[in-house]
């Protein structure tokens, strides 16, 4: 059974940056994906950043420039790491892995931008 670990969360101004990391129990570079997604009071949940095995990347428009997604597999650690942060981003950040295409979850992680 595979555990995600999210740490890194906390409280930023607007302008800031944080670094997120996700600690895989099993071998990340096994994995399908890797991937960050956020829920917002009030809204979905919605991807944030993924790679994926071969480490193609994807994002979401509203982050693209701002933040990047990486991965140590030395350390089964995903990182994603926030720039230039906006009250919009505040979210519960969530570490997702698909695993033989079943989705894993962390426990998420609480962003808060302040303006």
């Amino acid at each position: 059974q595979v555990q995600l670990a999210e740490s890194g969360g906390g409280l930023v101004q607007a302008g800031g940056s944080l670094r997120l990391s996700c600690s895989a129990s099993g071998r990340i570079s096994s994995f399908d994906s890797m991937g960050w997604y956020r829920q917002a009071p009030g809204k979905q949940r919605e991807l944030v950043a993924v790679m994926s095995r071969l480490g193609i990347t994807n994002y979401a428009d509203s982050v693209k420039g701002r933040f990047t997604i990486s991965r140590d597999n030395g350390k089964n650690t995903v990182y994603l790491q926030m720039n230039s942060l906006k009250p919009e981003d505040t979210a519960v950040y969530y570490c997702n892995a698909k695993v033989v295409g079943l989705p894993r979850w962390g426990q998420g992680t609480q962003v808060t931008v302040s303006a």
